[in-house]
Protein backbone atom coordinates (compact mmCIF):
# COMPACT_ATOMS: atom_id res chain seq x y z
CA UNK A 1 0.00 0.00 0.00
CA UNK A 2 1.01 3.37 -0.90
CA UNK A 3 1.69 5.33 2.02
CA UNK A 4 1.62 9.36 1.76
CA UNK A 5 4.79 11.84 1.45
CA UNK A 6 5.28 14.54 3.41
CA UNK A 7 7.65 16.11 0.40
CA UNK A 8 4.93 16.04 -1.92
CA UNK A 9 2.50 16.88 0.55
CA UNK A 10 0.09 14.46 0.13
CA UNK A 11 -2.91 14.01 1.58
CA UNK A 12 -5.49 11.36 0.45
CA UNK A 13 -9.03 12.38 0.76
CA UNK A 14 -11.56 8.69 1.79
CA UNK A 15 -14.55 10.66 2.65
CA UNK A 16 -17.31 9.11 0.01
CA UNK A 17 -19.95 11.86 0.78
CA UNK A 18 -16.89 14.32 -0.58
CA UNK A 19 -16.05 12.26 -3.29
CA UNK A 20 -19.29 12.50 -4.45
CA UNK A 21 -20.10 16.43 -4.23
CA UNK A 22 -16.65 17.08 -5.89
CA UNK A 23 -17.45 14.51 -8.81
CA UNK A 24 -20.57 16.04 -9.41
CA UNK A 25 -19.05 19.23 -9.10
CA UNK A 26 -16.99 18.50 -12.34
CA UNK A 27 -19.95 16.99 -13.93
CA UNK A 28 -17.71 14.78 -16.31
CA UNK A 29 -19.00 13.60 -19.28
CA UNK A 30 -18.00 11.63 -21.83
CA UNK A 31 -16.54 14.32 -24.83
CA UNK A 32 -15.31 16.23 -21.70
CA UNK A 33 -11.15 16.38 -21.71
CA UNK A 34 -9.99 16.41 -18.04
CA UNK A 35 -6.29 16.30 -16.46
CA UNK A 36 -6.37 15.43 -12.85
CA UNK A 37 -3.31 16.80 -10.39
CA UNK A 38 -1.93 14.94 -8.24
CA UNK A 39 -4.45 11.58 -8.35
CA UNK A 40 -3.17 9.76 -5.46
CA UNK A 41 -4.98 6.37 -4.75
CA UNK A 42 -7.78 7.28 -6.87
CA UNK A 43 -10.90 8.52 -4.83
CA UNK A 44 -11.40 11.13 -7.76
CA UNK A 45 -9.76 9.25 -10.10
CA UNK A 46 -11.99 6.25 -11.43
CA UNK A 47 -15.20 8.16 -10.22
CA UNK A 48 -14.20 10.42 -12.94
CA UNK A 49 -13.09 7.95 -15.22
CA UNK A 50 -16.45 5.88 -15.08
CA UNK A 51 -18.14 8.68 -16.79
CA UNK A 52 -15.22 10.10 -19.12
CA UNK A 53 -13.76 8.41 -22.54
CA UNK A 54 -10.52 9.70 -21.51
CA UNK A 55 -8.72 10.92 -18.14
CA UNK A 56 -5.07 12.23 -17.84
CA UNK A 57 -3.53 12.01 -15.09
CA UNK A 58 -0.15 13.90 -13.64
CA UNK A 59 2.31 13.01 -11.12
CA UNK A 60 5.23 13.49 -9.61
CA UNK A 61 5.82 10.75 -7.37
CA UNK A 62 7.29 7.66 -9.60
CA UNK A 63 5.57 4.98 -7.18
CA UNK A 64 1.90 6.38 -7.89
CA UNK A 65 2.74 6.71 -11.50
CA UNK A 66 4.04 2.82 -11.01
CA UNK A 67 1.08 2.29 -9.65
CA UNK A 68 -1.35 3.68 -12.02
CA UNK A 69 0.30 1.97 -14.82
CA UNK A 70 0.22 -1.20 -13.68
CA UNK A 71 -3.72 -0.71 -13.57
CA UNK A 72 -3.82 -0.28 -17.48
CA UNK A 73 -7.14 0.71 -17.00
CA UNK A 74 -8.51 1.93 -20.46
CA UNK A 75 -8.46 5.80 -21.21
CA UNK A 76 -6.45 6.39 -18.56
CA UNK A 77 -2.84 8.37 -19.58
CA UNK A 78 -0.18 8.80 -16.63
CA UNK A 79 2.01 11.65 -17.25
CA UNK A 80 4.77 11.80 -14.97
CA UNK A 81 5.77 15.09 -14.12
CA UNK A 82 6.15 18.45 -11.75
CA UNK A 83 2.72 20.32 -12.00
CA UNK A 84 4.72 23.70 -11.77
CA UNK A 85 6.95 22.80 -14.98
CA UNK A 86 4.12 20.90 -16.93
CA UNK A 87 2.85 23.12 -20.08
CA UNK A 88 -1.30 22.92 -19.21
CA UNK A 89 -1.64 25.49 -22.12
CA UNK A 90 -0.20 23.17 -24.43
CA UNK A 91 -2.36 20.35 -23.18
CA UNK A 92 -5.01 22.19 -23.33
CA UNK A 93 -4.54 23.39 -26.66
CA UNK A 94 -4.22 20.28 -27.71
CA UNK A 95 -7.62 18.50 -26.34
CA UNK A 96 -9.63 21.75 -27.43
CA UNK A 97 -8.78 20.71 -31.03
CA UNK A 98 -10.39 17.38 -30.31
CA UNK A 99 -14.06 19.46 -28.78
CA UNK A 100 -15.26 19.56 -26.14
CA UNK A 101 -14.92 21.28 -22.92
CA UNK A 102 -11.00 20.87 -21.09
CA UNK A 103 -11.01 20.96 -17.30
CA UNK A 104 -7.95 20.91 -15.04
CA UNK A 105 -8.95 19.50 -10.96
CA UNK A 106 -6.91 17.94 -8.37
CA UNK A 107 -6.62 17.74 -4.67
CA UNK A 108 -3.57 20.21 -4.69
CA UNK A 109 -0.55 19.78 -2.21
CA UNK A 110 -0.54 22.46 0.17
CA UNK A 111 2.89 23.39 -0.41
CA UNK A 112 3.20 24.21 -3.90
CA UNK A 113 -0.95 25.40 -4.07
CA UNK A 114 0.03 29.38 -4.31
CA UNK A 115 2.44 29.16 -7.26
CA UNK A 116 0.35 26.20 -9.49
CA UNK A 117 -2.20 28.69 -9.19
CA UNK A 118 -0.16 31.29 -10.45
CA UNK A 119 1.45 28.87 -13.14
CA UNK A 120 -2.16 27.73 -14.43
CA UNK A 121 -2.90 31.34 -15.31
CA UNK A 122 -0.90 30.97 -18.43
CA UNK A 123 -3.70 28.48 -20.00
CA UNK A 124 -6.39 29.82 -18.86
CA UNK A 125 -7.66 30.78 -22.53
CA UNK A 126 -8.31 27.66 -23.40
CA UNK A 127 -9.48 25.81 -20.13
CA UNK A 128 -13.44 26.22 -19.41
CA UNK A 129 -13.06 25.43 -15.58
CA UNK A 130 -10.88 24.57 -12.68
CA UNK A 131 -12.00 22.43 -9.54
CA UNK A 132 -9.50 22.06 -6.91
CA UNK A 133 -9.21 21.31 -3.36
CA UNK A 134 -6.94 23.30 -1.26
CA UNK A 135 -5.89 24.80 2.10
CA UNK A 136 -9.31 26.24 3.16
CA UNK A 137 -7.08 29.56 4.23
CA UNK A 138 -5.92 29.91 0.49
CA UNK A 139 -9.16 29.45 -1.02
CA UNK A 140 -10.90 32.20 1.75
CA UNK A 141 -8.26 34.70 0.24
CA UNK A 142 -8.59 33.88 -3.39
CA UNK A 143 -12.22 34.47 -3.20
CA UNK A 144 -11.65 37.46 -0.35
CA UNK A 145 -13.56 40.46 -1.30
CA UNK A 146 -11.58 44.36 -1.20
CA UNK A 147 -11.32 45.84 2.12
CA UNK A 148 -11.44 42.32 4.30
CA UNK A 149 -8.30 41.56 6.01
CA UNK A 150 -8.19 38.31 3.78
CA UNK A 151 -7.74 40.38 0.45
CA UNK A 152 -4.41 40.22 -0.99
CA UNK A 153 -2.42 39.51 -4.29
CA UNK A 154 -3.31 36.11 -4.51
CA UNK A 155 -7.01 37.44 -4.32
CA UNK A 156 -6.23 40.32 -7.28
CA UNK A 157 -4.22 38.35 -9.74
CA UNK A 158 -6.52 35.10 -9.40
CA UNK A 159 -10.03 37.62 -9.29
CA UNK A 160 -8.65 39.88 -12.42
CA UNK A 161 -8.90 35.91 -14.54
CA UNK A 162 -11.35 34.04 -12.76
CA UNK A 163 -14.72 34.29 -11.36
CA UNK A 164 -14.35 31.87 -8.43
CA UNK A 165 -16.59 29.90 -5.96
CA UNK A 166 -15.86 28.64 -2.24
CA UNK A 167 -18.15 25.46 -3.15
CA UNK A 168 -17.47 22.95 -0.46
CA UNK A 169 -16.06 22.42 3.17
CA UNK A 170 -13.70 19.63 4.06
CA UNK A 171 -12.69 18.58 7.67
CA UNK A 172 -9.43 17.44 7.81
CA UNK A 173 -10.84 13.59 8.93
CA UNK A 174 -11.74 13.62 5.50
CA UNK A 175 -8.45 12.50 4.58
CA UNK A 176 -5.70 10.26 5.61
CA UNK A 177 -3.21 11.33 6.93
CA UNK A 178 -5.18 13.68 8.65
CA UNK A 179 -3.96 17.30 7.67
CA UNK A 180 -3.49 20.10 10.54
CA UNK A 181 -6.01 22.19 8.65
CA UNK A 182 -9.15 22.49 6.96
CA UNK A 183 -9.89 22.21 3.30
CA UNK A 184 -12.15 23.96 0.87
CA UNK A 185 -13.13 23.38 -2.71
CA UNK A 186 -12.93 26.27 -4.93
CA UNK A 187 -14.79 26.52 -8.51
CA UNK A 188 -12.35 28.62 -10.79
CA UNK A 189 -14.02 29.66 -14.18
CA UNK A 190 -11.85 31.63 -16.94
CA UNK A 191 -13.19 35.60 -16.83
CA UNK A 192 -15.40 35.99 -20.46
CA UNK A 193 -14.40 39.73 -20.02
CA UNK A 194 -10.62 39.58 -19.73
CA UNK A 195 -9.19 41.80 -22.12
CA UNK A 196 -5.73 42.11 -20.59
CA UNK A 197 -2.61 42.21 -23.43
CA UNK A 198 0.64 40.43 -22.09
CA UNK A 199 1.81 43.87 -21.20
CA UNK A 200 -1.09 44.93 -18.81
CA UNK A 201 -0.76 41.61 -17.41
CA UNK A 202 2.73 42.34 -16.51
CA UNK A 203 1.98 45.85 -15.05
CA UNK A 204 -0.88 44.44 -13.23
CA UNK A 205 1.62 42.03 -11.42
CA UNK A 206 3.95 44.82 -10.72
CA UNK A 207 1.51 46.99 -9.46
CA UNK A 208 -0.07 44.91 -7.25
CA UNK A 209 3.04 43.17 -5.97
CA UNK A 210 4.43 46.75 -5.10
CA UNK A 211 0.62 47.72 -3.51
CA UNK A 212 0.87 44.49 -1.44
CA UNK A 213 4.76 45.03 -0.52
CA UNK A 214 3.87 46.30 2.78
CA UNK A 215 0.68 45.57 4.03
CA UNK A 216 0.36 48.01 6.70
CA UNK A 217 1.62 50.84 4.58
CA UNK A 218 -0.34 53.53 2.89
CA UNK A 219 -0.02 53.46 -1.12
CA UNK A 220 0.98 56.84 -0.64
CA UNK A 221 4.49 54.57 0.20
CA UNK A 222 4.06 51.34 -1.63
CA UNK A 223 2.46 52.81 -5.23
CA UNK A 224 5.97 56.15 -4.66
CA UNK A 225 7.40 54.43 -7.61
CA UNK A 226 4.49 55.10 -10.18
CA UNK A 227 3.23 58.06 -8.50
CA UNK A 228 3.97 59.99 -11.29
CA UNK A 229 2.13 57.86 -14.27
CA UNK A 230 -1.22 57.22 -11.96
CA UNK A 231 -2.89 59.76 -10.63
CA UNK A 232 -3.96 58.51 -6.99
CA UNK A 233 -6.37 60.45 -5.52
CA UNK A 234 -6.54 61.69 -1.98
CA UNK A 235 -8.41 58.63 -1.05
CA UNK A 236 -6.31 56.36 -2.06
CA UNK A 237 -2.92 58.23 -1.49
CA UNK A 238 -4.18 57.22 2.23
CA UNK A 239 -5.62 54.19 1.30
CA UNK A 240 -3.99 50.33 2.06
CA UNK A 241 -3.56 47.94 -0.82
CA UNK A 242 -6.64 45.63 0.76
CA UNK A 243 -8.91 48.48 0.18
CA UNK A 244 -8.79 48.66 -3.24
CA UNK A 245 -10.80 46.89 -6.13
CA UNK A 246 -9.43 44.68 -8.49
CA UNK A 247 -11.23 46.67 -11.47
CA UNK A 248 -9.27 49.56 -10.00
CA UNK A 249 -5.78 47.72 -10.32
CA UNK A 250 -6.88 46.64 -13.26
CA UNK A 251 -7.58 50.31 -14.63
CA UNK A 252 -3.72 51.23 -13.08
CA UNK A 253 -1.94 48.06 -14.93
CA UNK A 254 -3.87 49.80 -18.80
CA UNK A 255 -2.54 53.23 -17.32
CA UNK A 256 0.79 51.68 -16.43
CA UNK A 257 1.42 49.56 -19.80
CA UNK A 258 0.18 52.60 -22.61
Amino acid sequence: MHRARKRFGQNFLQDNGIIYSIVALINPGSDMHVIEIGPGLGALTLPLLNNLDHLDLLEIDRDLVAFWNEKSLEGLTVIEGDALKFDFLAWAQNRADKQGLCKVVGNLPYNISSPLLFHLVAAASHIDEQVFMLQAEVVERMVAKAGGSDFSRLSVMLQARYDMELVLEVPPEAFDPQPKVNSAVVRMIPRRDFALSNAQWSSLEKVVAAAFSQRRKMLRTNLSAFADRLSLTETELKARAQDISVDRYIEWAKVLAS
